[in-house]
């Protein structure tokens, strides 16, 4: 190992690091004792993702069930945002009304459509009939 004499701490390479050692940074991190950028520093380890690999193999927390950590936003950036989705949602609404107004019309061009077949061929293409009751309102019926 080469010592750096600017730095303070003695440069590893990954073949370097016992189990007993990595255990040692995982425990003092998981205690509080260390941050991971200070065992970084402390210990001379080259990579962020070195420490949070033994993190996820050694540590005691549910890699599986984690939930994304969120900073704490400032209320600037909360407006940004919220300003943001309201553009979004806006846009999503004008684009539904849309599409809303334009099934409408093809509903009215389909109907006319339909007249002027029934018209033209003189058949009723409609059905004009009385939808049966279900048999549960059927039997209600017949017991009242």
């Amino acid at each position: 190992m080469e010592s750096s004499t600017n730095k303070g701490y003695v440069k590893r390479t990954q073949k370097d690091y016992t189990l007993s050692f990595k255990l040692q940074v995982v425990h003092e991190i998981e205690q509080g004792l260390l941050t991971r950028t200070q065992a970084l520093s402390k210990y001379g380890i080259q990579a962020g993702s070195t420490i949070r690999s033994w993190l996820k193999k050694y540590g005691n927390f549910d890699w599986e069930n984690q939930t994304p950590a969120t900073m704490s936003k400032t209320p600037e950036q909360k407006i940004l945002e919220l300003e943001a989705k309201i553009k979004l949602l806006e846009k999503q609404k004008a684009r539904v009304e849309h599409l809303a107004e334009r099934a409408d019309k093809k509903a009215i061009i389909f109907d006319m459509m339909v007249e002027m077949a029934e018209k033209e061929y003189d058949i009723p293409i409609r059905k004009n009939y009385v939808p049966k009751l279900s048999t549960s309102t059927e039997q209600s019926t017949k017991k009242q």
